[in-house]
């Protein structure tokens, strides 16, 4: 069926060629209605060549135009191998295009229904997402440039819910961003579509004049005939597979990382989709706006990335994108997928905006005065000015710690990438300070070497970033000399993975086993054994050092980010309980995630254990954490960053969310008869002190200098043998042998005394010694060359260290776990310490009953378990948390067993800390613990 219309150009009635219906493309129904190509049966050659004409483009640029447009009309009319036969043979089937493989069916503008009927009211409503622009030919009109496209593409993928496919989305890049290519106005980011004329192009199925008048030049071409033409058509046919396959690694990495796993490892890592909150709230834990802001983007002194801020800034999404240029790297948008959350560029703006990214404009938080640092040092200011997510820092001022040389400013992770948490719940975002993070650092880390890499090999790319980095007038030299140092670093990453792989596979791991990596997943983290890799074999590659391969160790015991609120109160902070000084505690961090040592001999003796550690920020964070004394407090309680509340007020019309006090009674008791063996009582609960005075968590005998400046909260230790839980974090410590370079000439019975006689310190080799005794000491050669480099006094020096030792832990029951004071808990989901667990009525039930999987990623919460939904069926980008493979063996580093509530305790119960819990006292149990 035809349908026979005219348009008016000039006021004159114009007679057109008639389209069908069932051809849904606005621009092929312009073309066949002008009469460039016919309305049947169109040669793909001649699509193609009416396309490149079109764009206007010329050369090498007009010929990708056509090469981006075979396989797209190859597939048109079907992907059945006969149907994409004759569409090769004989051509595109304009006439029947509706119902292919590429018609959305209603899930697109909606511009154009399935009678070929235009709708006005959706021209206006795509009118409304673009804004006035200058005609280049003079006059305003309304028009959208390519992000206003974007967010208009998006709206309609998202008002299609219900009935869109998860393809479709990707089908949209091939329209709207193309008609802009070729019908727009302007240049570079300026350039938009008009509004008018897409009207034009719908209604009168007419092109702009600038459009007929390049198809109407294009040189008639005279079809080949005979064996010419049928090598011709094989040649055709071998460069649109390529292209086929190019298409499909560009619009569908996901699904051919899968198909060909081994191209995963080039391909950008899947992502679940952002999520974008309709509301958002930062809870209200005794810290002001300003102070929160400045942890969330305060350097520690790290180069996380291994480039300078400003190529961060200026590199693109990894990905090869056909009909669109890719979005870039530093996009807040796009990191957010990897699990961060979004920060404004200052705090220092109005209510609305402070609103958006979930802040009041003013804190009601009662806080005593900032701290005050020794010897007049100060924190260094921290800005966003460049709009990142919270956890990303930039580090200014930069020098080479071995030459002294200036560098440029690089860009790191900072403490509250790690330790700053939030869940979702039907739209809503509630953030909070200290707590677990759900990031994909090793996702992030994937997608920042793939986009060097992409920068380097992918045409046109290098020119887009060089302008970015050096300007649109920088000469040659410039552009060859940054092209070098990107190449080089690119070449360095590739190098370091191979080198990697090679050291893993090479041999047996301390425990005895081959070396696998365990997937971290969203949420989790093996810090450790990261740390182990960065300091003692990458910091000393970096440093010209060689042979030290063997210290590098597989990422097979992550754990869940712990909650850092409180943690300044503890003798013993980490799970393993392995590291009672704080400065060694956050310098160590701070030199895992990447700040910058001299570990060489060839400097001037004096540089060795330099670096970049902002010491000054990370003990002013300390204090931020820690607050005044806990004991001076009335009533008492900690007051530097509380754990964060149950937010029943921001859900107050939910019943999920409403406390019952009924239970938390009931709840309170069970507590007092199971809990506060390990975790002692509650922190800020006065009904338990008052109807259990005896196990008061303020009157506890496990606190020691109670009367002192420096109290400190003896935390339980349990051995994992007792505990049944994953053992995979306790051992890498306890078992993890490094080599160390004799110039560095560590001494552990003489170092790790200098600070106060550590009891029963065993004698180690100078070159070879355990992973934990190794890291304490050249972590206080770090932290003692940052002072020294200041020419701080002994009074001064002493005041940062704090009154506690730098010794390792000696507690008689070997590899061990420390059990946590549980305010905050409910904002801690997934349990134990190696997220192993979902929520906490999972945690309540017998350890043989947990999930042996659930999804990682982009969850909503659950108020009534308290933690996340079990789904095994993850969703695009999440990650599977499993404690076996697929063939049925445990994954190291992933059991879900111990900490199990089913029977009585004691030696040999296989992790059974207390009796079983009918349902009605679990979920009595959880009610009381939303209130810790």
């Amino acid at each position: 069926m035809q349908d026979d219309s005219i348009h008016r150009a000039g006021g004159a009635a114009v007679s057109q060629i008639p389209v069908s219906p069932n051809n849904p493309c606005p621009f092929l129904r312009a073309v066949v209605a002008e009469g460039f190509v016919g309305g049947h049966i169109v040669p793909i050659p001649e699509l193609c060549r009416t396309v490149e004409a079109a764009s206007g483009k010329t050369g090498l640029q007009m010929k990708l135009v056509g090469l981006k447009t075979y396989p797209v009309a190859l597939i048109a009319n079907g992907l059945s191998p006969l149907r994409l036969l004759r569409s090769w043979w004989s051509g595109a089937e304009l006439d029947a295009l509706r119902n292919g493989p590429l018609d959305k069916h209603g899930v697109g503008s909606r511009i154009l229904d399935a009678n070929a009927q235009v709708h006005e009211n959706e021209i206006v409503r795509l009118a409304g997402f673009g804004k006035e622009r200058q005609d280049p030919s003079g006059g305003v009109e309304i028009g959208l440039t390519s992000s206003e496209i974007t967010t208009y593409m998006n709206a309609n993928f998202a008002r299609a819910k219900g009935h869109r496919r998860w393809f479709d989305r990707l089908l949209m890049n091939g329209e709207w961003p193309v008609l802009l290519d070729i019908m727009g106005k302007g240049e570079g980011r300026g350039r938009y579509l008009s509004v008018a004329e897409i009207r034009t192009l719908f209604v009168d199925r007419r092109l702009p004049d600038r459009i007929n008048a390049r198809l109407a030049s294009q040189p008639a071409t005279a079809p080949a005939h005979g064996p010419l033409r049928k090598a011709l058509k094989v040649a055709v046919w071998l460069v649109a597979l390529a292209v086929a396959a190019i298409v499909a690694i560009a619009e569908f990495p996901n699904q051919v990382g899968k198909i060909v796993p081994p191209l995963a490892q080039v391909l950008p890592p899947p992502l679940p989709d952002s999520a974008p909150a309709k509301e958002a709230h930062w809870l209200d834990q005794n810290w002001p706006t300003e102070r929160r802001h400045w942890f969330h983007h305060a350097s520690q002194g790290t180069a996380t990335f291994p480039v300078p801020y400003a190529w961060f800034l200026a590199l693109e999404q990894p990905g090869i994108h056909l009909f669109t240029r890719p979005g870039m790297l530093a996009d807040s948008a796009y990191l957010e997928r990897f699990g961060f959350l979004p920060s404004p560029k200052s705090v220092d703006t109005d209510a609305a905006s402070l609103r958006r990214f979930g802040y009041s404009a003013t804190s009601d938080a009662k806080t005593e005065p900032a701290p005050k640092l020794a010897a007049g040092l100060q924190p260094t200011p921290a800005e966003n000015f460049d709009g990142l997510p919270v956890g990303f820092a930039r580090m200014n001022g930069v020098t080479n710690p071995g030459t002294g040389a200036p560098e440029a400013d690089k860009i790191g992770l900072t403490c509250a990438a790690c330790h700053t948490g939030h869940i979702n719940y039907k739209g809503v975002s509630v953030r909070y300070d200290g707590g677990p993070a759900t990031v994909n650092l090793k996702k992030l880390e994937l997608a920042t070497g793939l986009s060097i890499a992409y920068t380097t090999w992918v045409p046109g790319r290098f020119n887009r970033f060089a302008t970015r980095v050096l300007g649109p007038d920088a000469s040659k030299d410039e552009r060859d000399k940054l092209k070098k140092g990107l190449t080089e670093i690119r070449d360095f990453l590739l190098a370091q993975i191979k080198i990697y792989q090679k050291a893993i596979d090479s041999r047996k791991g301390f425990d005895g086993n081959k070396q696998k990596d365990t997937e971290e997943g969203f949420g989790r983290l093996d810090a450790l054994n990261r740390i182990g890799n960065q300091v003692f074999y990458t910091d000393l590659v970096m440093s010209g050092l060689a042979g030290y391969e063997k210290n590098l160790y597989a990422v097979d015991a992550p754990v869940s980010f712990p909650p850092i609120w409180s943690v300044p109160w503890f003798w013993w902070a980490q799970y393993d309980a392995s590291i009672e000084q704080p400065l060694i505690r956050n310098a160590g961090e701070a030199l895992g995630v990447s700040a910058l040592v001299n570990l060489s001999p060839n400097p001037p003796p004096e540089a060795l254990f330099r670096s970049s550690v902002a010491l000054n920020n990370l003990v002013y964070i300390e204090d931020m954490l820690r607050g005044p004394d806990p004991f001076r407090q009335n009533p008492k309680g900690f007051a530097g960053l509380k754990s964060p509340e149950w937010p029943s007020r921001i859900f107050a019309g939910d019943p999920a969310w409403k406390i019952k006090p009924e239970r938390v009674a009931r709840g309170r008791a069970i507590y007092a008869e199971i809990c506060v063996e390990c975790h002692l009582g509650p922190v800020a609960d006065p009904v338990f002190g008052t109807q259990f005075p005896d196990k008061s968590f303020w009157s506890s005998d496990r606190w020691k200098n109670r009367d002192s400046a420096d109290p400190v909260l003896n935390p339980v230790q349990k051995g994992v043998a007792g505990m049944g839980t994953d053992p995979a974090q306790a051992n890498v410590l306890a078992k993890r042998p490094v080599e160390i370079p004799g110039f560095f000439n560590l001494q552990p019975a003489r170092d790790l005394d200098s600070r106060g006689k550590c009891a029963d310190l065993p004698a180690y080799s100078s070159t070879e010694m355990p992973f934990a005794i190794a890291l304490m000491i050249v972590v206080d050669k770090v932290s003692d060359k940052w002072m020294k480099d200041r020419k701080l006094s002994e009074t001064d020096q002493a005041a940062l260290w704090g009154p506690r030792k730098n010794c390792p832990n000696t507690a008689p029951n070997g590899p061990h776990y420390r059990a946590r004071p549980l305010n905050g808990v409910w904002a801690t989901a997934p349990y134990l310490h190696n997220g192993s667990v979902p929520s906490l009525y999972w945690m309540l039930k017998p350890a043989a009953e947990r999930p042996k999987q659930f999804c990682m990623g982009a969850r909503d919460f659950d108020p009534e378990h308290v933690g996340f939904r079990v789904a095994t069926s993850c969703k695009t980008g999440e990650t599977l948390f499993s404690m076996t493979d697929s063939d049925g063996k445990p994954i190291h580093g992933n059991s879900v067993l111990g900490h199990s509530l089913e029977g009585t305790p004691g030696p040999g119960k296989n992790g059974v800390i207390g009796r079983m819990l009918t349902e009605d006292e679990r979920f009595d149990l959880i009610e009381y613990l939303k209130t810790l």
